[in-house]
């Protein structure tokens, strides 16, 4: 294989707590094991020769609160190995389920990075739900096939809390979850493969979701680097912790119960707590050790955190476990591997009592310490035990019958060592990195022997190569309505804008846009965005209209008209617009707002057909089905890394919802006086200016507040030299 053959892959984990070194796992929600996973997979990767470059994006973070290291824009973890940290929202670390907003920035900044590699990559693929929805749209406008894997499922573990009695409002309010679980469905609409991690993955958790699609389901285990966990050594020195330990307890020489996570609900610390608190036999027979991740003040901790160590001091106090129970207040990522070897020296288990586990890559951390294992009858656990024969299953919400098992565990001294033996073998012959690259490696290049690279080098003469910059706008109630008003923009753009490119952007199908246009006297655009994003044009010397074929390529993916059309027929309240607003990659219904089901109704109906489809809702009149790669927005993306333009350059205008992700991100973005209430929630977001004018006069004013035609300016955005829009 040449170095041209070798392969450019991109990671996308977004929560940015990620370094090459001392990972801080368990500090809050999220920062668990997939955030090593990343880490190990990049490196792993990028070690095969294969592989030229792998990229683990993830977000930038500057903030007093945290390391410096998240700070750095680029950091090496190995030969062909990069963390890059995009500038993505505010510059303060943020929790995952508030990132939401900011995944329109996260993409720009994602292409921006792509184009200064000046290779596209052969996959991108994304971690946990948020980076999903970000990876999914970079793979479409990129032309790249997109893997997932989701890790924690936002449908399962909604499943689980209500299980647990948690109000569904309350659910909602902390995890953000239907957006969570949108984002996890629009993943698998686009994902050309899914990575799980176990089998039980795939038939138990993927298969409550609407896109459930087992041809494109893979298992790949997760590997683990292995050369820092091995079992206890009589010569070993006594590690640090243990003193840290000899705090909390009366007996340090008792076996040891070590549980090691973060403090989140879903890993159930409290259950552990009763089932041990309840049986005074266990008590006297081990000590339990709980390692929680790292705190300072659990006063100053979110409330998910704070929540589940409150009530593990509580618990502890409830049953008088003092100088029974060990909760170190904080540990280096060294010092991981040492708690597994005590507990190993001492003949202890190691216990994941989780609600759910996708992985568990703590099990397999334990097992080749030689520490045998008790966990969640759930995912991961259930592949690990069965491989390497080291442990029992539990109902994590049985404590009496856990409490027993971690008795007869730390009891029975003949079981013990077969397990412990067991578990190191099984460990090295199922987890190990090298096996799962080349697992990884054969089934990307089953995706990419299938994809047709979007074709990216531009067609025929236009003006495009000599401007430095575009103004985009709606037609309808945007540039049109107001006839001295379009008149006065173009005799504006006609003599005072040499160096900008014009654009359209419109929902009309292109012979019904181009009519308007005649109409109205308005010159062929630079760019004409027809069929509400599916159709690109360029307009050329001679006024010719060439057609962008690579977005055609593109945008063909999982597009089935045909069949989209004839599911349509049984939804209520649509009824199908005349010919001449249809297209190849178009379907549009006129709409009784009354009859219409919820949008989101429409979208699992059609995904439990495998019908993957963009609705777009506008008016309160308007229905547009459209190929999942398709909006005005996606394609002013596609356009922006095709010409080589930074989003900054681009003005975009319009009045109306389908609009919306056009105006949204690092895109300069306008919204006339007149607009539709739809986009009235942009309101105060960055970029977006709303004009006091109606129609073309809101344009002009647009064009004078960004001074869009001189230097181009952003009012309220402080102008530096790595930030600086060129």
């Amino acid at each position: 294989m040449t170095a041209k053959t070798k392969h450019y892959i991109v990671l996308i984990s977004a929560h940015g707590l990620i370094r090459g070194h001392d990972l801080e796992l368990g500090r809050d929600a999220d920062t668990g094991g997939q955030t090593l996973y990343v880490v190990e997979l990049a490196r792993a990767l990028a070690a095969h020769p294969d592989v030229e470059r792998v990229d683990l994006l993830t977000r930038r973070i500057i903030d007093s609160k945290v390391d410096s290291d998240y700070a750095n824009p680029l950091e090496e973890l190995g030969p062909g190995a990069h963390i890059v940290r995009l500038d993505c929202g505010p510059k303060r670390y943020l929790r995952k389920e508030v990132l939401w907003p900011h995944m329109e920035c996260f993409i720009d900044k994602a292409l921006q990075h792509v184009r200064s590699i000046g290779r596209a990559p052969d996959v991108i693929h994304g971690h946990y739900a948020d980076a999903g929805y970000i990876g999914s749209r970079i793979a479409g406008l990129l032309g790249v096939p997109f893997v997932f894997t989701g890790h924690s499922l936002g449908r399962v573990k909604r499943k689980r809390l209500l299980e647990r009695g948690i109000k569904p409002e309350n659910i909602e309010s902390q995890y953000n979850m239907n957006q969570r679980i949108e984002a996890e469905e629009s993943a698998l609409d686009n994902a050309a493969l899914v990575i799980a991690s176990t089998e039980q993955e795939v038939q138990e958790q993927y298969e409550i979701y609407d896109n459930y699609q087992t041809k494109r389901m893979e298992v790949i285990a997760p590997g683990v680097d292995l050369s820092r966990f091995t079992p206890p050594r009589r010569d070993d020195p006594e590690p640090h912790i243990q003193n840290t330990l000899n705090r909390f307890l009366e007996n340090p020489k008792k076996p040891m119960i070590l549980a090691l996570s973060r403090a989140d609900e879903r890993k159930n610390i409290a259950s552990l707590l009763h089932a041990y608190g309840n049986m005074p036999e266990l008590q006297d027979a081990a000590n339990l050790v709980i390692v929680a991740g790292n705190r300072s003040e659990i006063s100053n901790m979110d409330k998910g955190a704070r929540e589940v160590l409150t009530e593990m001091l509580m618990l502890i106090d409830r049953y008088d476990l003092y100088g029974k129970v060990a909760y170190p207040k904080y540990h280096r990522s060294a010092d991981v591997p040492n708690f597994y070897k005590l507990a190993a020296k001492s003949r202890g288990i190691f216990i994941n009592p989780a609600l759910t586990e996708p992985f568990g890559l703590t099990l397999i951390e334990a097992a080749a310490s030689g520490l045998p294992i008790i966990a969640t009858h759930d995912g991961g656990p259930k592949d690990i035990i069965k491989h390497c024969k080291n442990g029992k299953l539990i109902d994590p919400l049985n404590t009496e019958k856990m409490g027993r098992l971690l008795f007869d565990a730390v009891s029975n001294n003949k079981h013990w060592l077969r397990c412990s033996r067991n578990g190191i073998k099984g460990a090295h012959e199922h987890y190990s990195w090298p096996g799962h690259v080349q697992k990884y490696l054969r089934a990307i290049q089953k995706i990419t022997n299938k994809k047709t690279r979007t074709h990216m080098a531009p067609e025929g003469r236009s003006r495009l190569p000599m401007v430095d910059r575009i103004a985009i706008a709606s037609i309808d109630s945007t540039l049109v309505g107001d006839e001295p008003g379009l008149r006065a923009l173009m005799d504006r753009i006609r003599y005072d804008a040499e160096n900008c490119g014009f654009g359209i952007a419109t929902a009309r199908p292109l012979e019904n846009a181009l009519r308007i246009l005649r109409h109205w006297n308005l010159p062929v655009p630079d760019i004409l965005i027809s069929a509400m994003g599916s159709e690109i044009h360029y307009g050329h010397q001679g006024k010719r209209l060439i057609p962008d074929h690579g977005w055609h390529r593109h945008i063909d993916y999982r597009w089935d008209r045909k069949a989209l059309s004839k599911a349509m027929k049984e939804i209520p309240g649509i009824k199908l617009q005349p010919k001449n607003k249809q297209s190849d990659f178009k379907l549009s219904y006129t709409v009784d707002p009354d009859k219409l089901p919820l949008i989101r109704e429409i979208k699992q109906y059609l995904r439990k057909m495998d019908l993957p489809a963009n609705i777009i809702y506008s008016h309160e009149h308007y229905l547009d089905i459209l190929p999942i790669r398709v909006s005005k927005g996606q394609a002013v993306r596609y356009l922006a890394l095709k010409w080589g333009f930074p989003l900054g350059r681009f003005m975009v205008v319009g009045d109306s919802g389908n609009d919306e992700d056009m105006l949204t991100g690092e895109t300069l973005a306008v919204i006339v006086a007149n607009y539709s209430h739809e986009l009235e929630k942009l309101k105060g977001k960055n970029r977006i200016y709303f004009a006091n004018s109606h129609h073309a006069w809101g344009v002009l004013e647009g064009l004078e507040y960004y001074d869009f035609l001189g230097d181009i300016r952003v009012p309220g955005e402080e102008i530096d030299e790595d930030r600086k829009i060129a």
